[in-house]
């Protein structure tokens, strides 16, 4: 009995860290008011800022930012009667520049909606097998983009599926 409650069990005890952690580091109302620096921001390097520089780039207003999402995805697949593996997925959001504070505002709800098309992706088999055959990543990639698109319009450019995962139940 707690061999089929225990792969279920870690995934809502997964899902339940991820959602805490995710409300813990939310930026608080003084520091969104006060202007205080985005925790989430990368500091720059001097490769970025040699490409970040608008006297150097002729397409400056073209440029586009990556925002990481701060925390991975866990989908369970499901079998006959039980979990049979858990897929964990990390994402990034490309953006038009100046909108990354709108990404991390609206990440609640592109949270759910990104949770959404991997179950349904779960569902339609879509992690068995070959999953991260190119064709596979590709409908993925795509469903997720539309997804990303109804929550933050059309200043999404891509999402990226950084790291993806499956680990079998024993």
């Amino acid at each position: 009995m707690l061999r089929k409650l225990l792969p279920i069990l870690l995934a809502l005890t997964g899902t339940a860290a991820g959602v805490g952690a995710g409300l813990f580091l939310i930026p608080s109302e003084e520091a969104v008011e006060t202007g205080a620096a985005d925790p989430h921001a990368e500091a720059d390097t001097d490769d970025h800022a040699a490409v970040d520089d608008p006297e150097k780039d002729d397409h400056a207003d073209n440029q586009n930012e990556y925002v990481k999402l701060s925390n991975q995805f866990v989908i369970p697949i499901m079998g006959k009667d039980r979990v049979d593996a858990l897929v964990v997925a990390s994402l990034s959001v490309e953006v038009s520049s100046g909108t990354t504070q709108t990404v991390y505002q609206r990440e609640p709800k592109l949270r759910d909606v990104f949770l959404q098309v991997l179950f349904d992706h779960a569902n339609i088999g879509g992690f068995e097998g070959p999953f991260t055959a190119g064709d596979r990543m590709d409908i993925l990639r795509s469903a997720l983009f539309d997804a990303a698109r109804s929550v933050l319009g059309p200043d999404v450019k891509d999402v990226l599926i950084t790291e993806i995962a499956r680990q079998d139940a024993a």
